[in-house]
């Protein structure tokens, strides 16, 4: 892309169609480079099996075309029109209880109705040849937030889908029933048609069959993808395909996902009641440039101001906003669209925001608008520039689905609450993160944490070992290296195939009960979880040097390791058996200070971000400031030029409460990559 798109998703089907050319006029004056359309234009393109109508859509196109607008147009398959669902009520999603969900919200399909995706796909079709010439056309917009209301379906279908899924993963039902460990309560299997979804069950299910249900849903609705994208580019092979990702969502691998797509993009609902929403939206907007190794990505959905489906649905307060859609920016993005375009007037998102409020162009919201528009388009420049990480972290969607079983020593390990702390540490020391797959490349990075690897394979411990070996940094949670692939314990323990590389066992899992806490040495205090862990001793140890950091201060842990370091190769491990509480953000600090990860832009005043991209042009970078806080804040600056404003900054910065910064310096910055 050449310039930063601004603008977001358009339904004109909910407006007479005289209002469309005010809508377009809007928009060039708002500054809109591409709008989002026929999201959920279904049962208006085609009103019944046989019948299309396009006229309308054709008009639509033009007039945007005429007033300089690009598009990003809709497959329009997240809604299935009523004609279909009556036709094939077969079609309609059911639950793990065998409730069959009904028409009148969206996305009520089975993801394996084979009816589905035959009219999901002549629609494709049918859009891709009628408007794969059209100069509108800028980026195809592949269903709509997959996983958002429907992830999986137990209906019969999805069972004998699931059947197929399992014959490929497997081969052999020998190799299942090692694979589920059938041997335990009888569950042994002597047909793969014996084999239905992980339905409500009189007691706990079998966990490795649930791993591998999670594991099928992900790629039961990647094949649908899929099965679009191959339509599109077989019509349009020079139009690029996006879909928009949920941010950090659980039931998707994005790993695998990601593979599938031309650009990232994302929606992403930050909540303004929440102090700390920005650190997330900043670890979600991380994850998102990282998918794709870097690369820009599209924020492709966000609130102009309230949202409409919490319970309460706090507006943002003015210049909130601009803030948090220049921290997209910040942190790779090539785009900032919006959902929506005009405010609806009828639906369930009627009270959801959007760039054209409901008193239209006297609001604050079309103020807003009109002067953040302006403001992009004097970042032009920004386009296609990277940024890359200094620290990564370690993200296995796998791992996450195994960790988060049943009948565990508790429940309340959560890949989210134990991530969000550990990120938050490196994010206030201004330490810009990547995240990585445990088999990724990790050459470079100064430091690696891996908040929590409950499953881990051998393979990818051996990559971890190699990064460590060669020099590196690796900060591993407790809970990890516990079960294998198949979500089987591995044999000695855990932390499984890490033990040579940690220098520790674990004799015991201690989780903490509610309302506790344990201290760890001088740190602070863990919560949730703490473990009885032995030096390791034996051949394949490598004891030598670990060293105890810190030790639980009382209970019956007290005087025992908590936290290790153990000296490996040219590099270090800890093992933190503690991996939540008040004590992390001391220990991550002493990590990245061992391991040289430091800031961007030292001395930096609390609640001011900095990150940096960089341009094409070498000589090039651009660094971002944005304060967070609520009263004005002095930043040190390098000699530069600030994009928002045309003026030359140096020295030191004024940045006003939810103020910022874009500074063109070719100053060599300190290097917070690798």
């Amino acid at each position: 892309m050449n310039r930063i798109h601004y603008g977001g998703d358009y339904n004109p089907e909910q407006w007479p169609e005289e209002v469309w050319a005010k809508d377009a006029a809007l928009m060039r004056e708002a500054g809109v480079t591409m709008v989002t359309v026929g999201v959920f234009s279904w049962a208006r393109l085609q009103p019944g099996p046989d019948q299309w109508d396009f006229g309308w859509f054709d008009r639509l196109l033009d007039l945007l075309h005429t007033h300089g607008v690009a598009v990003d147009l809709a497959t329009a398959t997240a809604s299935p029109p009523a004609w279909l669902v009556r036709a094939h009520p077969e079609s309609l999603p059911v639950t793990a209880d065998g409730v069959r969900l009904e028409f009148g919200s969206r996305q009520h399909y089975c993801p394996s109705s084979p009816e589905y995706r035959t009219a999901a796909l002549r629609l494709v079709r049918a859009l891709a040849e009628r408007y794969k010439n059209h100069p509108a056309l800028a980026l195809w917009h592949i269903h709509n937030e997959y996983g958002d209301h429907v992830t999986e379906c137990f209906c019969a279908r999805s069972a004998a889908h699931f059947r197929r899924w399992l014959v490929e993963r497997y081969g052999t039902l020998e190799a299942l029933n090692h694979a589920w460990g059938t041997a335990f309560w009888s569950q042994h299997y002597g047909s793969f048609d014996h084999i239905e979804p992980p339905r409500t069950a009189p007691g706990p299910v079998n966990p490795t069959q649930v791993l591998d249900w999670r594991r099928f849903c992900s790629d039961a609705l990647l094949e649908l993808h899929r099965a679009e994208r191959e339509v599109l580019r077989e019509v349009t092979p020079e139009v690029p395909a996006t879909t928009n990702f949920m941010s950090m969502m659980k039931d998707l691998d994005y790993w695998r996902w990601a593979e599938h797509e031309d650009v990232v993009s994302d929606d992403a609902y930050p909540d303004p009641a929440d102090p700390l929403s920005h650190v997330t939206a900043a670890m979600n907007y991380d994850l998102m440039r990282s998918l794709k190794g870097g690369r820009p990505w599209l924020l492709l959905e966000q609130a102009p101001s309230a949202v409409s489906w919490r319970p309460v649905n706090v507006p943002k307060k003015p210049g909130l906003g601009r803030l948090w859609s220049l921290q997209a920016l910040a942190r790779g993005a090539d785009g900032i669209m919006y959902f929506q375009w005009r405010q609806a007037r009828a639906g369930a998102e009627k009270f959801h925001s959007a760039l054209l409020p409901h008193r239209g162009t006297a609001s604050r919201g079309w103020r807003e608008t009109v002067r953040f528009g302006a403001e992009l388009g004097r970042l032009a420049e920004v386009a296609g520039s990277r940024m890359r990480g200094g620290v990564a972290i370690v993200l296995d969607w796998e791992s996450w689905w195994a960790l988060e079983g049943t009948d565990h020593p508790s429940e309340r390990m959560r890949w989210p609450e134990l991530l969000r702390p550990w990120y938050r540490a490196l994010y206030e020391r201004g330490v810009t993160v990547d995240f990585v797959r445990p088999g990724g490349d990790l050459d470079g990075y100064r430091a690696v944490l891996a908040p929590s690897l409950y499953l881990l394979r051998e393979e990818d411990a051996k990559n971890l070992t190699a990064y460590v070996a060669g020099g590196g940094h690796l900060v591993c949670g407790g809970f990890s290296g516990v079960v294998d692939g198949h979500d089987h314990l591995h044999d000695g323990g855990a932390p499984g195939p890490l033990r040579p590389l940690l220098g520790v066992a674990v004799d015991e899992f201690w989780p903490v009960a509610d309302g506790e806490s344990v201290p760890v040495g001088e740190l602070g205090a863990a919560s949730l979880w703490t473990e009885w862990i032995e030096v390791e001793a034996g051949p394949e140890a490598d004891t030598g040097t670990v060293e105890t950091v810190a030790a639980y201060g009382s209970g019956p842990l007290a005087g025992r390791p908590a936290i290790t370091r153990n000296a490996h190769g040219a590099g270090a491990a800890w093992y933190v058996s503690c991996p939540h509480g008040t004590h992390t953000d001391a220990l991550l600090g002493r990590v990245l200070a061992e391991a040289g990860a430091g800031p961007v832009v030292p001395g930096l005043p609390a609640g001011v971000a900095a990150t940096v991209r960089n341009g094409q042009d070498p000589a090039h970078s651009y660094l971002f400031l944005l304060n967070h806080s609520d009263g004005p804040a002095d930043a040190p600056v390098p000699d530069g030029t600030d994009l928002l404003t045309g003026s030359p900054v140096s020295g030191r910065l004024r940045l006003e409460p939810l103020g910022a910064a874009v500074i063109r310096t070719t100053h060599p910055l300190p290097q917070n990559d690798r």
